[in-house]
């Protein structure tokens, strides 16, 4: 505790001093008062208020406490907690403003902070390493104990740790649900209508294509089917999941390890060239939607559930097109050379700033140990998912009252992002593997979405690893955020206007200049370094 306490007191301090510059009136700070707790234990024989900033979905109600995992919450612990919240979309913009006010709340829950932040906002004295905290949280040291990579990631170059995970695993390895974010779904029903098979080879897409364009498959008389749709330069909506039958492959951030634990490019590849240039066939022949380069996520959305496309791009189809059998998976297809892989994504269930506490806090024992409920098991799987017992609304959860464990019901039609954002709080918290069938059943759709992965892209994914989640110091960050802004923007500007306009083949040799003049092979020396050190520390 004198240890905590320490700390505590050189980060208030550093708190203090940033104040006094950012504002005249300490009487603004949003934090709470000392209420000079120590042994807490919950229930509160006496109830207590901490003050906490926040962003929630424009589907969520506007006061967190109206959720039911939140007066559930307040109940076991006696802590009410004084949100401040605000919708994503200007939540950054409001947590920014209060750092440099100077307003600040005893933490930032759902903080959404990048390494570079983290590091700096410490550098500053804005918020306090934690690590000391976990003394007092015995649910988060439960899951380190169970899961000590987590505890790797979650420190900083530094020593120390700035804030709380999330954690949510689904699946290992390869056959994590994260190793692909864009699966490619084809149309079987407009195929069965033309008598067509699932295509295998990129050469038998583009026969498919050419006959959704052309034989009226949707049977309305009109030319408006969409052959092959997508957002491009878009996560999960993005074409790349087509790369991998020319070369390596590519995915969202153009980062791939190969087996001998070298770093690679994909966008400096060979064979994202041929990709690029067979893309721009497709585009030529008029199979790719015109506006797969402008817009937006709504446009999209909307042209899929009027069933226009033959193959689109997303995570789940649910959000899209519906469960329905009208869209199936597309295996990797084989490619002129005879490549037919998956570049995985360097995707895993691992945010680490899911919450913060800052300088301001009075109370980091309290704090501390409500913190911790969000780690128990049960408590965990709610905030990340929806509740149970909720009779004002859909429920994700029932409670099976024989397996003493919380059970998914089926979505009824609902898209799970939606009623999850109106029901679960997110935050700091963790699921293992291991809580699957003894606190909780696996969601439906991320079982089904598993067993695909395991079934049609798993047997494809020549990679055993991933690009990990690592924790670069701030000058290697300084580094990488100045190269990675102009060479991702240049890569992005360039596929999207390849694909439509064509050129690859004539400008590959000058893209490949620019790559190395806006800092490629550094950037390389910085990703290859810090995976070299992650292995070495894992």
């Amino acid at each position: 505790m004198k240890k905590l306490l320490k700390t505590a007191s050189v980060t208030l301090l550093s708190g203090a001093l940033l104040l006094t510059g950012c504002s005249n009136n300490a009487k603004e700070s949003f934090s709470s008062k000392d209420y000079e707790l120590s042994d807490v234990t919950f229930p509160l024989e006496e109830e207590v208020t901490l003050k906490i900033m926040t962003s929630s979905s424009p589907l969520a109600p506007a006061d967190p406490n109206e959720k039911l995992i939140y007066q559930r919450l307040e109940e076991k612990t006696g802590v009410h907690i004084d949100w401040r919240n605000y919708t994503t979309d200007v939540f950054g913009e409001k947590r920014n403003l209060a750092i440099a006010s100077g307003e600040l709340p005893d933490a930032i829950f759902n903080s959404a902070f990048s390494d570079y932040d983290l590091l700096k906002h410490a550098k500053d004295g804005v918020i306090v390493p934690v690590e000391d905290m976990i003394q007092f949280m015995p649910n988060l040291q439960m899951v380190l104990d169970k899961a000590p990579q987590y505890k790797s990631m979650m420190t900083a170059p530094d020593g120390h740790i700035y804030a709380f995970p999330w954690i949510e695993e689904l699946g290992e390895g390869k056959e994590s649900i994260h190793s692909l974010d864009a699966f490619p779904w084809i149309n079987v029903e407009w195929l069965e209508k033309l008598g067509l098979e699932v295509p295998t080879t990129t050469e038998e897409l583009k026969q498919v294509l050419i006959a959704f364009k052309t034989q009226d498959p949707n049977s309305n008389g009109e030319a408006d089917e969409i052959p092959m749709s997508f957002i491009i330069n878009d996560g999960g909506q993005n074409p790349h999941s087509l790369f991998g039958a020319f070369g390596i492959g590519d995915n969202w951030d153009f980062t791939v390890v190969s087996n001998e634990g070298e770093v690679q490019l994909t966008a400096a590849d060979e064979g994202y060239k041929k990709a690029i240039s067979w893309l721009n066939e497709l585009y030529n022949e008029g199979l790719i939607d015109i506006e797969a380069f402008e817009h937006d996520w709504n446009t999209y959305l909307s042209k899929g559930r009027e069933n226009r496309y033959g193959l689109y791009f997303t995570w789940d189809k649910g959000n899209i097109t519906g469960m329905g059998d009208d869209y199936q998976l597309l295996a990797p297809l084989k490619g002129p050379e005879g490549y037919q892989n998956v570049a995985r994504t360097n995707g895993m269930g691992f945010d680490r700033s899911r919450l913060v506490v800052t300088s301001s806090n009075k109370n980091l024992e309290l704090t501390a140990k409500w913190i911790d409920q969000l780690y128990d098991p049960a408590q965990s799987v709610q905030n990340n998912w929806g509740t149970f017992g909720d009779k004002t609304q859909q429920n994700i959860f029932e409670w099976d009252e024989s397996a003493e464990m919380l059970k998914h019901l089926p979505l009824e039609g609902t898209a799970p992002v939606e009623l999850r954002e109106k029901t679960s709080v997110g935050g700091p918290l963790a699921i293992l593997d291991s809580y699957y069938g003894n606190v909780a059943t696996m969601p439906d759709d991320a079982a089904w979405r598993l067993q695909l992965m395991k079934d049609v892209m798993v047997p494809h994914m020549p990679n055993e690893n991933i690009y990990p989640r690592v924790f670069f110091s701030i000058d290697e960050l300084d580094k990488l955020s100045t190269i990675e802004t102009d060479l991702f923007d240049y890569i992005k500007r360039k596929r999207a206007e390849w694909i439509a306009n064509g050129g690859v083949e004539n400008e590959w040799s000058d893209y490949l200049a620019e790559l190395d003049r806006l800092g490629f092979q550094e950037w390389l020396e910085i990703k290859q370094s810090g995976y070299e050190r992650y292995k070495e520390n894992e």
